[in-house]
């Protein structure tokens, strides 16, 4: 008799996992059958990579995606140079790390719907918040990012460009300029959890029309293999999904931010 009912409950067992198996389904094409590989590097709070695991802000809006997809999400843990390469090179599915959408990203692969805002951020001791804050002081920001010609041409002289957020921070501590344009997300994360900008107000810029970041920030998205409908498809409905209840806004104010940053607005990429 024990054995007998050992017997019924395996097949009972098997049943039911067969009929799971049967309810999800996935239509979505990825480089392997029912999974998704997810390229990542350790950026937090958006992309950490720790023991091998990957977790964080866009990591856990892919795993809903997958999830509603019946995908089983397979992690690739890699540098940040070799992130996309996984994509391009048909490696891995998706890239995270809170990457920008931008024009010349997209002729390489494609970019979700946007997940949240990559905004900057105005660092002073005071508080400042607005474009006209920066007249008449000693201002500083970091190479290469969205408004630098725009403030290159308002500033003259008196802007320095530094080759890295930790030069900049140096200096600002230290009073050796007076004011900084910075991304706010890695600011804000920085001080909340490493101490970081030390007597420094970090606070979001207002809009101004010299400044065209302010106005239109850029937007984050998930990267993904090229010209994959049916992944993009899923990932953008599941995106949408996740902005109308409200969970990317309340993982954003977990981290720190202001719930701003996961006002996306229409979708738009930087030229």
């Amino acid at each position: 008799m024990k054995r007998l009912l050992a017997i019924t409950a395996l097949v009972l067992a098997a049943q039911g996992v067969s009929a799971f198996g049967a309810e999800c389904t996935t239509k979505v094409k990825t480089v392997q059958d029912g999974k998704l590989v997810v390229a990542a590097y350790d950026y937090p709070p958006f992309s950490v990579t720790a023991g091998g695991d990957i977790s964080g802000i866009d990591v856990d809006i892919v795993k809903r995606a997958a999830k509603e997809n019946c995908l089983e999400v397979v992690p690739m843990v890699l540098d940040p140079a070799a992130t996309i390469q996984a994509v391009v090179s048909g490696k891995a599915d998706i890239a995270v790390g809170s990457w920008n959408r931008t024009e010349k990203r997209a002729k390489a692969v494609s970019m979700s719907a946007p997940t949240y805002l990559d905004p900057m951020g105005i660092f002073s001791k005071n508080g400042s918040d607005t474009v006209a804050s920066f007249e008449g002081k000693n201002v500083g920001t970091v190479q290469g990012y969205l408004w630098v010609g725009e403030m290159q041409k308002m500033l003259g002289p008196k802007l320095k460009l530094y080759p890295t957020p930790v030069a900049l921070a140096q200096d600002l501590e230290a009073g050796r300029i007076d004011i900084a344009a910075d991304g706010y997300n890695s600011g804000a994360y920085i001080q909340k959890t490493a101490d970081g900008y030390k007597g420094i107000q970090i606070m979001l810029a207002k809009p101004d029309e010299r400044i065209q970041a302010s106005i239109l920030p850029a937007q984050a998205g998930v990267i993904y293999t090229k010209d994959n409908e049916s992944l993009g498809a899923a990932l953008d409905k599941s995106i949408e999904g996740q902005h109308k209840d409200g969970s990317i806004v309340k993982e954003l104010e977990a981290a720190g931010f202001d719930k701003k940053v996961g006002e996306v607005g229409e979708p738009r990429m930087v030229k």
